[in-house]
């Protein structure tokens, strides 16, 4: 029984042994291929195998030790040696040798990445027997939870399953051409990962997803919208620039008391808008008068009566009737102040220039400056304040009218400088407004599911990019003050990831995109301590900060045709050997290169089909279907 054991394992090695190592040059090696075995197909136990060709994996004997290595590529060179006049075939005449490089080794029948040692000339070697392939293929110990993503695209008998803690406790991208089907694998990939756990009790408290959907794709205002995961196991936002009654986006007092995110959203200038802008904000009188109604009426009278009395000659004769304006075009959005408009007709008729002063219904400034300014305060006094209303929004954008009729009636800015700034105030405030509601900071985590889509197709181009940075820029310092013992997990998964780490926009000042790349960078350098995680998945790479690149720990890489967005995966991705480089620009839709931490080689799989309710929603139109 034992010989016939030992025959068997004979059979098989002559069959499986393609050649020997003939050349060594540190991790890459020549293998000289036998002659009889230079034929596409082997026949083996009633079985056709493939014979070696570029891509695949070959074994090298060394004693005890297998060492495997990847096909790179293969030539031909004559034979010199041979006696010419034995030959009986002019293919006898060629040597066919394999450019091999050494990848790893198997040991107790697990793969391992890297090198113990290097094989010697004359080493023999073989084809893997399936035991051994799938060995090189399985990227998960047996113990691990894992998820199954697809199967090796030219065996599709082999599936290829993923470690969770190796794949999500990282930073992913997903890269690939439009219709490549990235879209998909990033369905796919949450999808597999959320069916797992989400009845998980664990798993609803100390998980946090959330999706920024820029073009709709994960989120549809529909009543079965199960895209990657059933609805009742997430939170959608429709946000809108352009409607009022649309999902609003919570976020904390402090994120609004910021003067970099003002800044950013009122484009304001280093030398004098900055500055201007900070003394809004944290002006203590401004700050403490508009926490009450009394505050906010002294704030409105003061201002109007240093108008009037203090301002100069080059300030309109209306000015207060100008700061009035601005009060009632806040009043027409907001109703906190229900009465200034009668306030301000009251002003407006009984105001009067009389010989170079102020006459107040009938009462002359300069003979009876008391009594002016009492009539004065009276009327501005009679202003009712709706403190209900008065949001952290409406303070700031109060505060800001407040201290720009101020400064310029002091003198201190000039309106050239600080003008345009102002200008901006009521149309971004209307769109942050729009976006973005002010909620008590313990309530928002604990009201959001695990998974939070937010649907940024209906925000205009501008703000496309300053929502996704606040709302990111928040929950990664969150994370940061108060996840030091990592029990939760937070990742973050950015869609058409270019149109927010694009590092060529002209759209921006130079100010707005370093910061909003040093914020994501941050993220992705410090946030694996914290427990935050990014997941990127773009179109154009090339696009995207090399550093925000390099840092990422997986790859999903989908068909890319650009030179540049190549380029930028070969200058990045360090994972990548040549052939699975060479293949990014031929791979099938549904085909991607899996690289990374998670997989310990670069494998070109097929992604497995979703069901079509967790599908996204970005398939190609079928004209035909339409127009018939």
């Amino acid at each position: 029984m034992r010989n016939q054991i030992t025959n068997n394992n004979l059979v098989a090695e002559s069959i499986l042994k393609i050649g020997s190592v003939s050349e060594v040059k540190g991790k890459t090696i020549i293998v000289k291929v036998d002659k009889n075995k230079n034929a596409p197909h082997l026949l083996y136990n009633g079985r056709i195998l493939k014979n070696v060709s570029v891509g695949s994996y070959i074994k090298i004997g060394k004693g005890y030790n297998e060492i495997i290595g990847k096909i790179e590529g293969e030539f031909i060179s004559e034979d010199k040696n041979l006696d010419n006049n034995n030959y009986t075939n002019h293919k006898n005449l060629i040597k066919r040798f394999l450019n091999v490089t050494l990848v790893g080794y198997i040991e107790n029948n697990v793969f391992r990445q890297g090198l113990k040692e290097l094989p010697l000339i004359d080493n023999e070697c073989y084809l893997l027997n399936d035991i051994e392939f799938n060995c090189i293929h399985s990227f998960a110990q047996p113990e691990d939870d894992k998820i199954k993503l697809g199967t090796l695209l030219n065996e599709t008998n082999t599936s290829i399953e993923i470690g969770v803690d190796k794949l999500f406790a990282s930073h992913i991208g997903i890269f690939g051409n439009t219709g490549s089907g990235k879209s998909y694998t990033l369905s796919k990939v949450y999808c597999e990962l959320l069916s797992k756990y989400k009845d998980n009790e664990n798993f609803k408290k100390n998980a946090k997803f959330i999706l920024i959907d820029f073009n709709g794709e994960y989120a549809v205002e529909k009543d079965n919208d199960n895209i990657i995961i059933d609805k009742e196991h997430k939170n959608r936002f429709f946000l809108s620039t352009s409607k009022s009654d649309k999902d609003k986006f919570p976020i904390p007092e402090s994120e609004v008391n910021d003067l970099t995110f003002w800044s950013i959203l009122l484009k304001a200038t280093d030398q004098t808008q900055k500055p201007f802008l900070n003394s809004s904000l944290f002006k203590n009188s401004l700050v403490e008068h508009t926490k009450t109604e009394d505050g906010i009426k002294s704030l409105i009278y003061n201002t109007v009566a240093l108008i009037i009395t203090q301002g100069g000659k080059n300030l309109d004769k209306d000015f207060h009737i100008f700061f009035l304006d601005e009060l009632l075009k806040l009043n027409n959005s907001t109703r906190i102040l229900p009465n200034i408009k009668a306030i301000r007709t009251r002003l407006k008729s009984g105001l009067k220039i009389a010989y170079g002063y102020y006459v107040l219904e009938e009462i002359n400034s300069k003979d009876n400056a008391d009594e002016f300014i009492r009539k004065l305060k009276e009327i501005i006094f009679t202003t009712n304040v709706d403190l209900q209303k008065i949001n952290a929004f409406i303070k700031i954008r109060l505060q800001i009218i407040i201290n720009y009729f101020e400064v310029i009636t002091k003198g201190y800015y000039s309106k050239e400088h600080i003008g345009p700034l102002y200008n901006r105030l009521e149309s971004k405030y209307n769109e942050i407004n729009r976006v973005f509601v002010v909620t008590n900071e313990d309530k928002i985590i604990s009201n959001l599911k695990p998974v939070v889509v937010i649907n940024l197709n209906d925000v205009n181009v501008e703000m496309k990019k300053i929502v996704p940075l606040v709302i990111c820029k928040y929950y990664y310092e969150f994370f940061k003050r108060n996840n030091l013992n990592r029990e939760k997990y937070l990742n973050i998964i950015v869609d058409e990831a270019h149109n927010i780490l694009s590092r060529n926009s002209i759209r921006e000042s130079e100010t707005w995109k370093d910061y909003r790349l040093e914020t994501f960078e941050e993220i992705i350098k410090e946030g694996r301590k914290f427990g935050v995680f990014l997941t990127l998945s773009s179109q154009r790479p090339y696009d995207i900060s090399d550093t925000i690149i390099s840092q990422l720990h997986n790859y999903f890489l989908h068909r890319l045709i650009n030179n540049k967005d190549i380029e930028a995966i070969g200058r990045t991705v360090s994972y990548l050997d040549r052939i699975s480089f060479d293949s990014l620009s031929i791979l099938p839709q549904g085909g991607c290169i899996l690289a990374g931490l998670s997989a310990d080689l670069p494998v070109v799989i097929k992604v497995d089909p979703i069901s079509a309710e967790n599908k996204p929603h970005n398939e190609t139109i079928v004209l035909s279907a339409k127009w018939k």
